[in-house]
Order: structure tokens, then C-alpha cells, then sequence
């Protein structure tokens, strides 16, 4: 046996103070006057005797009463187990508040469940200790220790939210909380469905004591749409773009007659019907006609019961007026280039020489043409590296007579293969990848009539693997003709031959030329990205012109917020620092011009309705933690309180000093001298 405040026994001294009143307690006896005496002795004797062990009784009675009331405040327990630990704690419950706790159990919605088994927990322990309550919102609140009243409140207030964090990050909030205040052992338990695709759990220090609690859901079936994106990543005007949607089935059986439908700035119309085999994703497409330049929002909704926060998919587009090309000539402009791209509304060509090219203007291009430079300043080289990080595209044909090594030093830079001669043999084109976005979907058929370009000379190339260079068009011996590296969010095409007619006829070659040209304009944009995940810690770039001018930024939608705002160059990173907490559209305003409009799903995480059973819990992380099954509430109380003091005896200590109490007024009552 132990005791949970040994300090009190201390008080045992007051045994004492009824054992010397029992020693020194001296009666005072009246004097009668018999005549003869010798008939009284024996009573005498008699009575004395009896009085003695009365006596005795109450005294024992006594001490039995304050030694219990004693160990009841130094509350004794008997440890069940090596867990079982003195003094003041620290508790930290985690309460899984994300869209899958919205199933139902047996009887309630698993997130009312997890709140009443937080509250038992909570209520298991003492006021001394201290309680961390934890969610999947991880804010800067939940990083305290609150006192009891507070915790139960806490756990009273919790709702549905959109966040979805990984259990190993909840772990590791509970350990960085610990870590505060080291002095006293933290207690952790962990209330959540266990979803699969959340639970990550890692061995934890020895001295944390890791409980989890599985709340077991009805299992349910679900259909979501995982994302959506455009074929073509730039949209242009009077253009029709494909929409390509995935829709997912997350069950185990076969579902049909999923209706899904689209709405394109407030225009619904039917997509298609859909059949799903068991848990297998769908690809559709939806054809989308852009009549107007600005902002564009759509909706993609599916009809799908119980678990419904995946089954619409919001976002939005862009569309600029012209797609921008800055060519950049060494010496003069390409006459066929310019006509390529003269012949369509849908492209500006601006022609600079390379010895008036203005730097800070490279941001408003969507695509550079590096049209025969003979050389490539280093700072040119990041200029047009930093550009291509952004999101800008390049397509660089060399001149046939470079100035020194520039060509490299521009390479290396861009992480791309460099040239190592310039060779005059003869070479024909022998392959074109179809495969890759420049040429996919261009021709019916690749058939032997599809002539390919051929070069009087060309650069030879020191190919290293590790560089990932994507081949798109490639010589018959093996060499690249053009080939694509990615750079940050954008592309370097590099051509390995001049552009000039004497050397290449490519620019002749109009079914090849044309869709090089206009395919690498919209290739990869720097545009905003369709859709953002609430949740996500992604940041919402903007681009900025005037980088000295302090500005203030709003996002409107279902709520009305600043965001972090950090001005980098010539851009500006927002942070929506999870203040938004329901999917939809959300406007930019700059004062009270609308800059910008971005759409916010939730998080798909959680749509595989997939979860871990107690069992595989047990299996998966026994080493370092204990995993209890959903009992009644009096036995998870019970069992906290077995847990942390082994048996508690303080309450049969206080029976037992009222019993002892009661016994000693009986005896004063009806054992008369």
C-alpha cells in the first residue's frame, strides 16, 4: 500500500492526545460511610473490571477513528501496476473533431461520443492536476494547461472542423506541451475513428504514459470527387478548355447512377452519369467554353449520402485578354516566328534585342523566346532563372557562334544538360514524343507522312541522368532535338540547334513549329493555382508591381479576414493562417478593388472511410501504448483511476473512521458504569 500524500501522516501524533487523556484521567469518588464494608468488596472488584474494558473499547475506538481519518487524507491506494504514480499530473486529451466524426455510432454521432469519454477522463482526476485539450485545429490556444472547470468547458465547445492533422502531429504537440513543465508525468489519450489515412504513429518517450480510445463508426460508403484541372493550364478566350474530374469510390461495392453536374459562373449544367466499380477512381470531363476575359468560378457536384463534405469541388480561372511572348533576339527577329504568332488574337509577340532588355519587365510575360543570343550574362542567367522559378516558360534556341562558354554557365544554372561542341553533320529528327503536352492530342496519327525536321548542324549535349531532362523531339542517332527541364514551377525548353533557316528548317515545318510554339506559351502557367485546400498551409501568391508601396490585403467570403501578409520581390505571399473554416469562394480585395478570386475545399483526407479496429491498434502499437476498447462509463472512470493510483482506499478509510466514531457514542450511550 501507498499513499498519494504521505505528508499527512504526520497527523498520526494526534493518536496521543486520547491515549494520555485514557492514562492520566483520574476520577473523583464520593466518600459514603457504610458501618460494615465486607459485603461490598466483591462488587466492587467487579465493577472496576468492567469499567476498565469499557474504557479500553472507547479508547481504541478512538484512535481507530482519527488513524482513518488520517490515511483519508493522505488517501491510500494500492498499485496495481507499475503505472500507477504520486503526486500532481498532467493530462493532455486529444478529441478527433474532423468530417469523419460526424458517422454515427451505435446510438450518437461519434463526435458527441468522443466528448462524453473526454469527459470522463477529465473527470477521473483530481483538481490539483492539469489538463491540455487538444483538436485537429491545433491553434495556439490549445498549447495551455487549463484547470479542471476549464477542461470540461473546453471539451463542451468543441465542433466539426475542417482540419485534418496527422495523429504523429498530435503526439509531438503533446510531447513540445510536456516539455514545459517536465516536473510532473503527462498523461495522454488519444480519442479519434483511427482513420487509416491518419494514423502515423511513432514509438514515444517512455516516461509518457500513451492511451488510445477508438470510437467504432457504422461502417459507411462514400463517393467524393478528388480534384479537377484543366488539360491546358492557360485558358484563353473564345476558347473551348476540357475540365478533366476524378471522382473516387471509397466502398467496397459497386455504385451507380452518380449524377454529376457542373456550374460555370452561376450556370449549372449536367456532366454525366456516372458508374463507379468498388473502390476504384473515374475520370470525366467537362467541356468548358470561356466567352469573357476575368475572373471565372465553377462548381462540380455529385449526390452522395451520409458523408457529404466531399461532394462539391469549387474553383476558379483566370483568363487574360492575350497570352504575352517576349522574343529576345541577338541579332534580329525571326521572320517566321513573328507570323506564328501575328496570325492569332490570342498571343502579343513583343521583339527586344538582347542589348535593350529591360529585367524588371520579364514578369509580365507568360513566355520568352531566347532567339540566337550569342551570349548570356550570369546576371541575365538569373534573371531568366528567377522568371522560370515564378512559373514563366522559355524556349531557347542557341546562335551558331556563342561568345565563349555562356551557354554553360546559363545551363548549369537552370540545372540542365549542357553543350559540349557545336557539330556541322547533317541530322534528321526521327521521333517526336507524342506523349508529352507539347504534342499530345496534335496529330490523329504520327503516320511516316508527318514530315520532321532536319539541321544542317547542331549542338551535342553532356547528358546527366540526375538532370530528369524530358526528350520531345529526338535525332535518329539517339541526340536531342528538343528537350523540356522543369524549373521550379515553370520550363526551360531548350532547342539544340539555331532557329535560322541556312541551319534548320523547323520554322518551315509548320505542324511541328506551330504547336511548339503555341503549346509552350500555355504550357505551365504562373498562374494561381485552381483550388486550394483549407488546412493546407499553403500560400496564396500574388504578383506585385510596385514593391515599395506598403499594402493591405482582405479576403472576403463566408468570412471577412486579413491575412499574413510577406512582401518577397516582386511578389506578395498571403496566409490565410486557418481562418477559413468553410469551402467556397473567397475574394481579394485590395481597399475595395476585388484582385483576386480563389477557391477553398476541404481537406480529402479523410474521405476513405478506412479505419483501424482496436485489434490492428493493438498489434500496430502495443510496444508503446495502451489501446482501451469503448467501455460503460463507470468502468473507463474506474479504470483512469486504476490506472494513475492503482486501488483507491481513501473512501473506505472514510467509512471506516465514521463506523469506529459511531461505535465509540454506542458505547458511551449504553455501556453506563
Amino acid at each position: 500500500m501507498q499513499f498519494l500524500f504521505p505528508g499527512f501522516l504526520w497527523a498520526l501524533f494526534a493518536l496521543s492526545v486520547p491515549i494520555i487523556l485514557h492514562l492520566f484521567y483520574f476520577r473523583r469518588y464520593k466518600k459514603v460511610y457504610f458501618s460494615n464494608v465486607r459485603f461490598l468488596r466483591e462488587v466492587k472488584e467487579e465493577t472496576s473490571a468492567r469499567n476498565k474494558l469499557r474504557n479500553l473499547l472507547i479508547l481504541i475506538m478512538r484512535c481507530l477513528a482519527i488513524a482513518f481519518l488520517v490515511f483519508a487524507f493522505a488517501q491510500p491506494f494500492i498499485p496495481v501496476s507499475d503505472d500507477a504514480r504520486q503526486g500532481a499530473k498532467n493530462v493532455s486529451v486529444f478529441v478527433d473533431n474532423s468530417f469523419s466524426m460526424q458517422s454515427f455510432g451505435e446510438d450518437l454521432p461519434l463526435l458527441d461520443r468522443s466528448k462524453q469519454r473526454a469527459t470522463e477522463i477529465i473527470s477521473a482526476y483530481t483538481e490539483e492536476d492539469k489538463f491540455q485539450i487538444l483538436t485537429h485545429d491545433l491553434r495556439a490556444d490549445q498549447q495551455r494547461y487549463l484547470s479542471r472547470a476549464e477542461a470540461l468547458l473546453a471539451i463542451e465547445e468543441i465542433q466539426i472542423s475542417p482540419a485534418v492533422s496527422p495523429l504523429s502531429d498530435v503526439i509531438n504537440r503533446q510531447l513540445r506541451m510536456s516539455k514545459s513543465d517536465p516536473g510532473a508525468p503527462l498523461s495522454s489519450y488519444v480519442i479519434s475513428d483511427f482513420q487509416r489515412s491518419i494514423t502515423d504513429l511513432e514509438p514515444v518517450d517512455s516516461s509518457i504514459q500513451l492511451t488510445l480510445i477508438p470510437v467504432q463508426s457504422v461502417q459507411e460508403k462514400n463517393v467524393t470527387i478528388d480534384s479537377a484541372w484543366f488539360e491546358v493550364p492557360v485558358q484563353m478566350l473564345n476558347q473551348t478548355s476540357q475540365l478533366i474530374i476524378r471522382v473516387t469510390n471509397y466502398s467496397s461495392d459497386k455504385i451507380e447512377n452518380i449524377k454529376l453536374t457542373s456550374s460555370v459562373d452561376g450556370q449549372e449544367k449536367p456532366v454525366s452519369t456516372l458508374e463507379l466499380p468498388a473502390g476504384e477512381s473515374v475520370y470525366d470531363t467537362a467541356n468548358i467554353t470561356i466567352l469573357n476575359t476575368g475572373w471565372h468560378k465553377v462548381i462540380l457536384r455529385i449526390t452522395d449520402f451520409p458523408v457529404q463534405f466531399d461532394d462539391s469541388y469549387f474553383l476558379t480561372f483566370y483568363v487574360d485578354e492575350e497570352v504575352n511572348i517576349l522574343a529576345v533576339n541577338g541579332l534580329q527577329s525571326n521572320a517566321r516566328l513573328d507570323a506564328a504568332f501575328e496570325s492569332n488574337p490570342n498571343f502579343n509577340l513583343e521583339n527586344q534585342n538582347i542589348a535593350q532588355l529591360n529585367y524588371s519587365t520579364l514578369k509580365n510575360y507568360d513566355l520568352i523566346v531566347l532567339n540566337e543570343v550569342k551570349s548570356i550574362t550570369s546576371g541575365m542567367a538569373e534573371e531568366i532563372h528567377g522568371f522560370m522559378e515564378s512559373g514563366g516558360r522559355v524556349l531557347f534556341f542557341p546562335a551558331a557562334d556563342q561568345q565563349g562558354d555562356s551557354y554553360s554557365t546559363f545551363l548549369v544554372r537552370c540545372g540542365a544538360n549542357t553543350f559540349s561542341k557545336y557539330d556541322t553533320t547533317q541530322r534528321t529528327v526521327g521521333s517526336i514524343n507524342t506523349d508529352e503536352f507539347l504534342f499530345r492530342d496534335v496529330y490523329i496519327s504520327t503516320s511516316r507522312n508527318l514530315r520532321l525536321p532536319v539541321t544542317k548542324a547542331n549542338y551535342l549535349t553532356n547528358t546527366i541522368q540526375s538532370r530528369a531532362a524530358e526528350r520531345i523531339l529526338t535525332y535518329r542517332d539517339g541526340s536531342p532535338f528538343i528537350e523540356k527541364h522543369h524549373i521550379g514551377r515553370g520550363s526551360l525548353f531548350i532547342c539544340t540547334a539555331p532557329l535560322s533557316d541556312e541551319i534548320s528548317d523547323l520554322s518551315k515545318n509548320a505542324e511541328i513549329f506551330i504547336p511548339l510554339l503555341y503549346k509552350a506559351a500555355v504550357a505551365i502557367g504562373r498562374k494561381t493555382p485552381n483550388a486550394y485546400v483549407i488546412g493546407g498551409h499553403e500560400l496564396v501568391e500574388i504578383q506585385t508591381s510596385d514593391t515599395k508601396v506598403e499594402r493591405v490585403y482582405t479576403f472576403k467570403g463566408a468570412v471577412e479576414f486579413i491575412p499574413g501578409i510577406t512582401p518577397l520581390g516582386s511578389k506578395t505571399l498571403l496566409d490565410p493562417a486557418g481562418q477559413i473554416q468553410d469551402a467556397g469562394y473567397y475574394d481579394l480585395l485590395l481597399g475595395e478593388e476585388i484582385v483576386g478570386v480563389y477557391a477553398f475545399n476541404y481537406d480529402r483526407t479523410e474521405s476513405p472511410l478506412s479505419y483501424l479496429s482496436a485489434e490492428e491498434l493493438g498489434d500496430a502499437y502495443s510496444d508503446f501504448a495502451e489501446v482501451w476498447v469503448e467501455t460503460a462509463r463507470a468502468s473507463l472512470s474506474k479504470r483512469i483511476a486504476e490506472k494513475e493510483h492503482g486501488i483507491i482506499l481513501w473512501r473506505w478509510c472514510i467509512i471506516l473512521a465514521l463506523t469506529f466514531l459511531g461505535l465509540e457514542i454506542l458505547l458511551i450511550r449504553f455501556w453506563k458504569t
